[in-house]
């Protein structure tokens, strides 16, 4: 059976609740139904989504407890988890996902039925990647179709549609599997960039769960035993399966370590000794490489233009017993009558390198963001240069994936800044990370490495 519009055009599914004697009116002039359980939750995953894709809208804000989307903030904890593995498995596989539903449909779905669309993406979401019943996912998908003015006319063709996905789920699967996970214009610059075996490499690695690392003060071989977890080849934690919170676990209270994914760690890491010596953290916050500043025996100065960042950052400080001089200013205007030793220049970015964590960064994001920020970038590096006496260094690095954004911007910046050079990365002394270090010297990391992990560039300069 081939589904097209003409089913919208059905008389639409009748819902029992519609002749319940105590449904009064809706805003919308139809009928008001008592809740169905799961329903709210789908329809927080709908309105979600619906701003990600439509919108451009960042997720992590829209997921805030406090300030988050209001149709997410009312559910309770679980439904709340609920709503997130949707959503961010969704983003995950959209492509796909959209490619189901079109085998399914002899015509595309009207142009202006985005609500019928992420509808139908949420079922399908449940169904073919969720552990969901099919039967729920289908009669929630139908319930949302009928209480929207907007969808009642599809009801037949959203219950048909996602019946029929059911009987042919396996066959579905299978066809769809050869699909692109990402934006097409994302998976264009990723092949442009890196080849289509390694832009692959990286689709299929965002398609694994997500792990969190920790960078701690001493012993990470104990910590990592204590864990259930693993020591990477950058020193960082990797933690094991647990239950729970981040803050219960033993250590946290005591500041005995941070979260850090294991790349992000990196750009401090490539400076070796630094004791002693004073290091300016310019976008400083929320300050995990400040902490690794200070535990590494500098003298830190902290910077960041957003005063509440900066809040944040002292409280993450304060829970380690670390301490730093904390600047509220815009790096762009930031000068020092003394010149740093080192300057850390973690520059904002597309953050396409995190696509594991932010699934939605390449459905908010696009070429002329990147494009934009790396412009920003060039003007952050050539002022911070600015801050390093000659003979110290600075340390540039991002958490995109765009050669826009790193090797393109640092080469033209070197090609006509004659009081800076490169210092080359010695793969020899990264065991273990030989291949994210390039032919210039420079560090990139990509998410297939490390058994998953942030896409990071990073390079050390010289001032003359």
């Amino acid at each position: 059976m081939v589904l097209t519009a003409e089913h919208a055009k059905k008389t639409p599914h009748r819902n029992k609740r519609r002749d319940n004697p105590r449904a009064g009116s809706d805003q919308d002039g139809g009928q008001q139904f008592d809740n169905k359980p799961g329903l709210e939750t789908r329809n927080a995953a709908v309105k979600i989504l619906s701003a990600v894709i439509d919108k451009k809208t960042s997720l992590d804000g829209m997921l805030d407890a406090e300030t988050g989307n209001p149709a997410y903030r009312a559910l309770n904890a679980a439904d709340r988890g609920l709503v997130r593995a949707i959503i961010n498995t969704a983003l995950r596989h959209l492509p796909r996902i959209d490619a189901a539903i079109s085998m399914l449909l002899d015509n595309p779905l009207p142009s202006g039925a985005r609500s019928l669309h992420h509808v139908l993406v949420v079922g399908v979401t449940q169904m073919l990647y969720l552990d969901v019943p099919d039967h729920s996912a289908v009669d929630l998908a139908v319930e949302q179709a009928h209480r929207d003015p907007r969808n009642r006319r599809f009801v037949k063709l959203v219950n048909a549609l996602l019946r029929r996905l059911g009987r042919e789920k396996e066959e579905i699967k299978e066809r769809i599997s050869t699909v692109p996970v990402l934006p097409e214009w994302f998976f264009d610059r990723l092949v442009s960039a890196y080849g289509r075996e390694k832009a692959e490499q990286i689709a299929q690695a965002q398609l694994w769960p997500s792990t969190i690392d920790v960078t701690v003060k001493s012993n990470p071989e104990v910590w990592a035993e204590k864990f259930g977890g693993q020591v990477l080849a950058t020193g960082s934690v990797r933690l094991g399966a647990f239950e729970g919170q981040i803050p219960d676990l033993e250590g946290f209270t005591q500041g005995e370590w941070w979260v850090q994914d294991a790349a992000a760690s990196l750009p401090v890491r490539l400076m070796g000794d630094i004791k002693g010596k004073r290091v300016v953290d310019l976008c400083a916050a929320p300050g995990g490489k400040t902490a690794q500043l200070v535990l590494a025996g500098a003298d830190v100065t902290a910077l960041d233009q957003s005063g509440n960042r900066l809040k944040r950052l002292r409280g993450n400080l304060e829970r380690l017993g670390f301490a730093a001089d904390t600047v509220e200013s815009n790096l762009l205007t930031f000068t020092t009558d003394e010149p740093f030793d080192v300057v850390l220049l973690d520059a904002p970015c597309s953050s396409t390198g995190t696509l594991r964590k932010h699934p939605d960064v390449p459905w908010t994001k696009g070429p002329e963001d990147i494009e934009k920020l790396a412009g920003l970038q060039e003007r952050m590096l050539r002022h911070a240069i600015s801050l390093v006496k000659p003979g110290g260094i600075l340390v540039f690095s991002n958490c995109s994936l765009d050669p826009l954004e790193g090797e393109h911007m640092i080469s033209r910046v070197l090609q006509d800044s004659t009081d800076v050079e490169r210092v080359p990365v010695d793969k020899k002394n990264w065991p273990g990370l030989e291949a994210a270090v390039n032919g210039d010297g420079d560090l990139r990391t990509t998410p297939d490495m490390l058994g998953g992990t942030d896409g990071f560039f990073a390079t050390v300069l010289r001032r003359k």
